[in-house]
């Protein structure tokens, strides 16, 4: 494994390569990557990057923001199978309805999104930024996509907007019940629960506390408490341990795993670094409608 580690640096360096890697993957892969984040985070540290190259070890949507955010950059993906299936669980025919029945209509798209959903939104959010940009629009009417308990969760929150809802989801986090919640509550009672607003409503109403991947790890930072259950994917457990040593971290039910993330291996990272072939492409015109409302998240959320 250290052989694979520092071949991997000396190519990175060699081919002047900026390594981005979400949460979710295995902690192999994010102990190599120059940046680790949720997908707000690497969507801002995309842009601007100096490196001629952007590997990206996450899901295939993810890659592609970074290509609609830096078309003139090398877009590379370790595995290119990686997906994620709530990425295309949204559909154009959707979105063009509602416009039609619903004036003042804003179309909010979910980062997690393939880049033909985005190129048909006003303007894109992820976990940790859509109260603000939301309540931030003028429009009273929201048709949220793809990700219905998301929607939901916001709506929660800002009772002034119509939402209209989209029947997507993270099967991730759709699999963790309101059943496995309490049975994880009765068998360690001191823990604090940690809740991804992915998850349905009947699991955030027994959370201590609701937020993106970066907020639960800030959030198991700053907490009193020595025991948590989170809910969400479990590839989040290497930063909040490596953060917290002294804590103990839970998952609300067995198998909380993304099947796409753990597609991305280090050895895969090596393979792509040394063949450069596994490229993100993308039309132009398909690039530039796409990269509207990705900038205008960006501006939004400052």
């Amino acid at each position: 494994m250290a052989e694979i580690e520092n071949r991997i640096k000396r190519l990175k360096e060699e081919k002047d390569v900026l390594i981005l890697a979400h949460y979710y993957v295995d902690e192999e892969v994010q102990k190599i990557a120059d940046c680790v984040g949720d997908s707000y985070y690497l969507s801002e540290k995309a842009v601007g990057a100096k490196e001629k190259v952007i590997l990206f070890c996450g899901v295939s949507f993810m890659g592609e923001s970074a290509k609609i955010l830096n078309p003139d950059k090398l877009v590379l993906m370790p595995d290119m199978e990686a997906d994620c299936p709530m990425a295309h669980m949204g559909a154009v025919e959707r979105i063009e309805k509602a416009k039609a029945e619903y004036e003042d209509l804003a179309v909010v798209c979910y980062i997690n999104s393939t880049a033909e959903l985005k190129r048909h939104c006003d303007v894109c959010v992820t976990s940790s930024n859509a109260m603000k940009i939301v309540n931030a629009l003028p429009n009273k009417n929201i048709l949220f996509v793809p990700d219905e308990n998301l929607g939901r969760y916001i709506a929660s929150k800002l009772p002034d907007k119509n939402f209209i809802f989209n029947d997507g989801y993270c099967y991730v986090h759709k699999e963790i019940t309101k059943q496995d919640v309490l049975a994880a509550k009765d068998k360690w009672p001191q823990a604090e629960v940690l809740a991804h607003p992915e998850c349905t409503m009947a699991v955030l109403e027994e959370a201590d506390y609701i937020g993106s991947t970066s907020g639960i790890i800030a959030r198991a930072g700053e907490s009193s408490a020595q025991e948590f259950i989170i809910c969400t994917e479990t590839g989040v457990f290497y930063e909040l341990r490596k953060n917290n040593p002294h804590k103990i971290f839970h998952p609300a039910k067995e198998q909380q795993v993304c099947e796409g993330m753990k597609k991305v291996t280090l050895e895969k990272v090596l393979k792509v670094l040394e063949n450069m072939d596994q490229t993100i492409e993308m039309k132009e015109d398909i690039r530039k409608e796409a990269q509207r409302p990705l900038s205008r998240m960006l501006e939004l959320a400052k």
